[in-house]
């Protein structure tokens, strides 16, 4: 049996007439699909019984990219930036986060993922990378790039969980955020560093907790060591007594 992954949903999606939809990227679920898994849609529900309901029955949790998590939940004021925040989906996510890590369900959190899981784990965010922390690096790459654009690389920290995945050295990633962590949660450590000393990956010792700040679903089909990522975490899945 494949195992499920839960990927939450994003609420900011266009409405079609005049009705909200729920939305996420598709590139998630056809890499979650190659890897063997069967992804599952969580909508944005504020009935958390009904959360832990479809918690219960998944092996994996997918942390995917999107708008910018809101301040108030580490604490700071917002400053003038050009992100928006889906505030339900901050709310799901941050819940979701902390029950999956209590039952010790795994983790893959993906770009805008990474800092929810360093949020929902007592960590803070650069809001703005270019007026926060100014640097040659170019952390997003959007307009006029392909999505698996390499935009830069990342150097991989020996004996984590990602260099067991990818190996150890520099790895080029695609980059399409503008924020990123601040203060590490206490209980994650780095995976990697960008070239100008920021935080690309985070993972929670002694378990399947990984975060990235590139999308490796994006660059699975040109790079294995990308698609390693979402074969383990779906391998890691698959040990759940759900899935044997």
């Amino acid at each position: 049996m494949q195992p499920l992954i839960g990927l939450p949903c994003s609420g900011n999606a266009r409405t079609h007439s005049g009705y909200q939809r729920y939305a996420v990227g598709q590139q998630y679920c056809r890499a979650l699909g190659l890897a063997g898994a069967a992804p599952v849609l969580i909508p944005l529900l504020e009935q958390e019984e009904a959360l832990e309901s479809i918690l219960s029955h998944l092996d994996g949790l997918l942390l995917s990219g999107g708008d910018d998590v809101d301040p108030r939940h580490y604490g700071r004021e917002r400053i003038d930036s050009p992100g928006s925040s889906d505030r339900s989906r901050d709310t799901v996510e941050l819940f979701l986060t902390r029950k999956a890590l209590a039952i010790g369900l795994p983790i893959l959190a993906i770009c805008r993922g990474l800092q929810v899981l360093n949020v929902a784990m007592g960590g803070t965010l650069v809001q703005d990378i270019p007026r926060q922390r100014p640097s040659p690096v170019r952390h997003e790459l959007r307009r006029s790039y392909p999505r698996d654009y390499p935009a830069h690389t990342v150097e991989v920290c020996p004996d984590t969980l990602l260099s067991s995945i990818v190996g150890r050295g520099p790895l080029e990633v695609n980059s399409l955020h503008h924020q990123c962590i601040d203060d590490l949660a206490a209980e994650l450590r780095p995976g990697a560093y960008s070239p100008d000393g920021l935080i690309e990956a985070a993972e929670a010792p002694g378990c399947f907790v990984l975060g990235v700040q590139w999308h490796p679903e994006e660059l699975a089909g040109r790079d294995a060591r990308h698609r390693r990522i979402l074969e383990r975490f779906v391998a890691e899945a698959r040990k759940s007594p759900r899935s044997t």
